[in-house]
């Protein structure tokens, strides 16, 4: 509006500057698209570099913070994952790239094993459900980190195949092999409840498997709570009768516990460990018959018995539950009750959380 006012030479200048103005305007436009679209395309590059790079940086950073750590592994020759782990060097494996130390410590059970962890010995290691509770009491720093949930069928209470004792109510006055502070304990607990004998009314011979196994077949005890394979190898070699399992009685959980120290200081060589107890126990959940015939040299037992063994329990490397904890504090509650430890415990306490 305001050009039809100026002269002619004036509206000239002006109509010209217009133009250029315009032509400048949408170049600058047309650059900073380019270079928004540089920059979409370059960041694009980057985040599909990173996703394809995270593995490795998550494994380059596990690496540098197991550096020089020293793991420390007990275990049992019964329990089949760490004993194959240690037999078939996994964790020196996994730990190769960082130079941390593997070594090994055997026990007969749990109970001395969690003895070692509370004397420093050890960082890791797995039972069933009674030991750790007598640890707890004790004052051993353990920490739950996962549980493995076994089966109730790989636990029983047997008698020899000639024995007079038909119910559970026969246990009255018997002498029973146990081995002290055992998953098996637990269950003789709940077996004699079941048969409205009172624990203190029995004769308990509190004996490691091999003892046991002597004295059981030397009649010198009444009846034998025990644990897979051993109680599928007394069973084939004696004919000994089953008098009950777990089922209804007793959850018969295994657990992966580690020392307190060793969860606060290195937590990624504690993954570690257990992401290779997950790698071993899946291929020993697939291949029964692998596993018994690894465990028959170890064990003196038959493949073909470890075999039956194998097939009625399960493996896992799982979080703990909710479920889990109520069912690991009722078994810490009844013991208290009947007075097989002196104070009670807060299961919930001592378990990790990063496994969750």
């Amino acid at each position: 509006m305001l050009t039809k006012y100026l002269p002619n030479r004036l509206m000239k200048i002006v109509s010209s500057f217009l133009q250029n103005y315009e032509i400048f305007r949408i170049g600058i436009f047309a650059l900073f698209f380019a270079c928004g679209l540089s920059l979409t395309l370059v960041i694009s590059a980057c985040s599909s570099n990173n996703t394809s790079n995270s593995a490795a940086t998550q494994a380059a950073n596990q690496s540098a913070t197991n550096q020089n750590v020293a793991v420390r592994i007990g275990y049992q020759k019964a329990a089949t994952i760490l004993n194959a782990i240690r037999a078939q060097k996994d964790l020196e494996k996994a730990f190769a790239a960082s130079g941390a130390s593997v070594t090994w410590a055997e026990f007969p059970s749990g109970p001395p094993m969690l003895e070692a962890i509370n004397a420093g010995s050890i960082d890791f290691g797995y039972t069933g459900e009674s030991p750790p509770i007598f640890a707890q009491v004790s004052g051993t720093p353990i920490v739950y980190v996962a549980y493995d949930p076994w089966s109730p069928k790989a636990e029983a209470i047997i008698v020899p195949k000639s024995s007079f004792i038909q119910t559970l109510a026969d246990l009255k006055g018997k002498r029973v092999a146990v081995a002290k502070g055992s998953n098996t304990n637990y269950l003789l607990v709940k077996a004699l409840e079941k048969g409205r004998v009172d624990y203190n009314d029995i004769k308990p011979a509190f004996l490691q498997p091999p003892d046991a196994r002597a004295a059981f077949e030397g009649n010198n005890v009444d009846a034998w709570a025990i644990w897979d394979p051993y109680l599928a190898a007394a069973q084939a070699a004696t004919g000994a009768r089953t008098l009950t399992d777990a089922t209804g009685l007793a959850p018969n959980r295994g657990y992966y516990l580690a020392a307190k120290s060793f969860v606060d200081k290195y937590p990624d060589a504690l993954k570690t460990v257990l992401d290779e107890v997950k790698k071993r126990s899946n291929w020993a959940q697939n291949n029964p018959a692998e596993v018994a015939k690894f465990l028959s040299p170890e064990l003196g037992i038959d493949a073909e018995v470890l075999e039956v063994a194998e097939k009625r329990r399960e493996y896992g490397v799982l979080p703990l539950t909710e479920e889990v904890i109520r069912g690991q504090q009722q078994i810490a509650d009844t013991f208290y009750k009947i007075k097989l430890i002196p104070k009670s415990i807060n299961i919930s306490e001592i378990v990790w959380k990063g496994n969750q």
